[in-house]
């Protein structure tokens, strides 16, 4: 099954200007992605919806950490520790 997962961007680099990357957090696990075919604007700090190294879409903060929680509970996230903050969704 293919699985898009939410991730928090950390960095960007910009330096070539047809393969825009950007460094990306998966609570924990760290990989590099594209962003240069999102329809939005992203930054540092943004939520980005990834697959096979390359960002689908920009997610609300909110909705990304109810998806890792959601990922966590089901054991799909059995390797990864999420950070103390995403550990349950907000309310």
């Amino acid at each position: 099954m293919c699985l898009a997962v939410p991730g928090r961007i950390i960095s960007i680099n910009d330096t070539d200007p047809e393969l825009k990357m950007a460094r990306v957090d998966f609570s924990g696990m760290v990989a590099d992605v594209c962003i240069q075919w999102l329809p939005e604007e992203v930054g540092v700090g943004d939520y980005v919806l990834a697959h096979v190294g390359m960002a689908l879409s920009k997610v609300d903060e909110q909705d990304a950490l109810e998806t890792l929680y959601a990922l966590k509970t089901m054991g799909e996230l059995a390797d990864l520790d999420l950070p103390r903050d995403e550990k349950q969704p907000r309310e």
